[in-house]
């Protein structure tokens, strides 16, 4: 069993900074999966550190004083991907004035990382399939198959699935190279390891340019836990830079620091400082947050309004008042505010009256009440398509469709937001 200290001193060997959960549990996989042959996919995204886990990897791995090699898919032209992987004999296309080997050839007996994955040509695909399954692959111009043993570490910042959908990725090499899958945390959910991280550039940075450390205050170090951050560890560490740079005042504050973070990009909300979410747009992302805490605020209000109606025997206008917010947006053909001013109630619906009239005491009636209502509003809300459209369309008509200020309220930039009124088809 591999304990947190042994996971510690793996951070201290190969320099990665952070405490963060999802950080310790893809370093304690890739631990465990080092001494197999097994093919290991890395997810995460650009700028996420996923290359330091396939080191990790090799390093302590039985092929360790084998040759590994860093192969970045996507910097390949697809014309020469086969004969930089597989090597080519001489004459086999032109400008091949002599045999090469190819890079399976070179490592054997080591590891190969083959970066950004997903930007394989298909037919590429096919050859490296050969090789993983029978160690076998043939140079580029020649029919002579040769062998190899290499193991296969591979990394993408995609989503293979979705490109296998899209017929981009084949489905059988997807899964073959998906035998251990590592999934390497943003900067965004990782939450106070930012900070760490920050300290520790603008240390280098200090002693790099001659001078003082850079500190953040307090209100700073929120902020730029809140920062999302898309480019992740090097746009940390370019912010880093510019500060230790440009900075007289070695001590930041938050408007300093705000100066740095590009304004269009998204922020996290207050409450999720310290974790996220699936690997997409982040704007996307932060308003669905958005819609699903103002469903659960929303269903606790629902609740509360219920149980008071049921012991006030009606929705009287005190409770009304009470719960404005509810009401807000019913187009039931009558005016709230009127109804609150003439002083009138109605009755808990029919059915949920029936419930009350049966033969069962208070306490179940309320938990009957309760349910309905909550399975009711399930059903209701069970597309966030829906309310997505529904929080912009409200954001609009408050704004009075000035699409800036909407944008602004609803925390996604105004790209975004045109994006969306032109998918949902608003006028």
């Amino acid at each position: 069993m591999i304990t947190p200290q042994e996971i510690q001193s793996v951070k201290q060997r190969f320099g990665i900074i952070g405490n963060s959960p999802l950080l310790n549990q893809a370093i304690l996989v890739a631990m465990q999966a080092s001494p197999t042959d097994m093919t290991v996919l890395i997810t995460g995204e650009s700028g996420s550190g996923k290359e330091s886990f396939s080191k990790i990897i090799h390093s302590l791995s039985l092929r360790k004083h084998g040759k590994f090699i860093a192969i970045n898919c996507g910097a390949i032209p697809e014309g020469t991907i086969d004969s930089e992987l597989f090597g080519h004999e001489k004459g086999s296309f032109t400008g091949a004035h002599e045999a090469r080997k190819g890079y399976f050839e070179v490592t054997d007996g080591g590891s190969i990382f083959l970066d950004e994955i997903g930007e394989m040509p298909l037919g590429t695909q096919a050859r490296l399939l050969r090789v993983l399954e029978n160690g076998e692959f043939i140079k580029v111009g020649s029919s002579k198959v040769q062998k190899t043993n290499v193991r296969v570490i591979t990394a993408t910042n995609v989503n293979l699935l979705k490109a296998v959908e899209k017929g981009k990725f084949r489905e059988d090499l997807y899964y073959r190279l998906n035998t251990v899958p590592i999934y390497v945390p943003p900067l965004r959910e990782r939450g106070e390891d930012v900070v760490l991280l920050f300290r520790k550039f603008t240390g280098d940075f200090s002693e790099k340019y001659k001078v003082r450390p850079i500190s953040l205050d307090s209100e700073a170090q929120t902020a730029l836990m809140r920062y999302a951050f898309p480019g992740n560890i090097r746009q940390l560490k370019n912010i880093a830079e510019q500060i230790s740079l440009l900075e007289e005042n070695r001590e930041v504050n938050a408007p300093t620091l705000a100066k740095y973070l590009p304004a269009d990009a998204a922020r996290l909300p207050m409450a999720l400082g310290s974790g996220g979410s699936d690997h997409s747009e982040f704007s996307e992302r932060d308003l669905l947050y958005k819609v699903l805490f103002d469903m659960k605020k929303d269903m606790n209000d629902l609740k509360k309004l219920v149980l008071e109606s049921y012991q006030n025997g009606g929705i009287n206008s005190n409770i009304m008042q009470k719960h404005q917010g509810l009401f807000e947006d019913l187009d039931s053909g009558f005016s709230q505010k009127e109804a609150v001013e003439s002083g009138s109630s109605f009755q808990v619906p029919l059915v949920l009256e029936a419930q009350k009239n049966a033969s069962m005491n208070n306490e179940d009636y309320e938990e009957d009440v309760i349910e309905d209502i909550v399975h009711e509003e399930d059903d209701n809300s069970l597309s966030l398509e829906k309310k997505e459209k529904e929080m912009i369309l409200k954001a609009l008509r408050k704004h009075n469709n000035k699409r800036k200020y909407a944008a602004s309220d609803l925390g996604i930039s105004e790209r975004t937001l045109y994006r969306k009124i032109k998918q949902y088809e608003i006028e």
